[in-house]
């Protein structure tokens, strides 16, 4: 069984995580698409992020019309510091017959070397990378800090949708339209909860 994984924080979930997730499914032929809420983001530690309960709600939302995505609660479930290293090994304890992808767009490609154990991460999942606007991953340097990760790559030729959710947060705070960033039932979340207004 081959599993992809697109890990996040979701805070909110939007039409790119979606689109991004649903390429790489189809042209990965994955059983699944399994999407990650992250507990407790370690690289936005200074950050003001929703809690879990609410991003997991968007998240589970977001997928619910789409029978080859689940949500999987194995990393807000389990004990901090949330790396999404020992999230597969975790995951590749569980489940011992599984192909696992980790969905990840080309900017995180290039922060890979400074993630927590990248070598380690190459040797627990495939890289499934879509390309995203205005980063051009350089492999040849990628390759000198983890080698072999040129094999561990495949790429997903997915529609580049270039959004960011601090921006999805200040358009609810400012009660600008979210219609066809994220789907209606996320929207409808995010207004009736007063998600990201600055006095909640």
């Amino acid at each position: 069984m081959k599993i992809g994984i697109l890990g996040g924080t979701f805070d909110p979930p939007h039409i790119g995580h979606l689109v991004i997730a649903d390429q790489a499914r189809a042209q990965l032929q994955l059983d699944r698409v399994w999407f990650a809420p992250v507990g407790t983001p370690p690289h936005k530690s200074t950050e003001r992020v929703s809690s879990a309960e609410h991003r997991v709600m968007m998240t589970r939302l977001a997928i619910a019309d789409n029978p080859d995505f689940e949500l999987t609660l194995a990393d807000v479930n389990r004990p901090t510091p949330h790396y999404i290293t020992t999230l597969f090994e975790s995951l590749n304890e569980q489940y011992k017959q599984v192909d696992w992808y980790l969905i990840v767009g080309g900017d995180s490609l290039v922060e890979l070397p400074r993630w927590h154990q990248p070598q380690r991460l190459l040797s627990l999942a495939r890289l499934a990378v879509a390309n995203r606007t205005g980063f051009q991953p350089d492999l040849a340097s990628l390759e000198l800090s983890l080698p072999g990760i040129s094999g561990r790559i495949v790429w997903v030729d997915s529609p580049i949708i270039d959004l960011a959710s601090r921006d999805l947060q200040r358009r609810a705070r400012e009660g600008l339209p979210l219609r066809y960033v994220v789907t209606q039932e996320v929207a409808q979340y995010i207004y009736a909860n007063s998600l990201y207004n600055l006095n909640h």
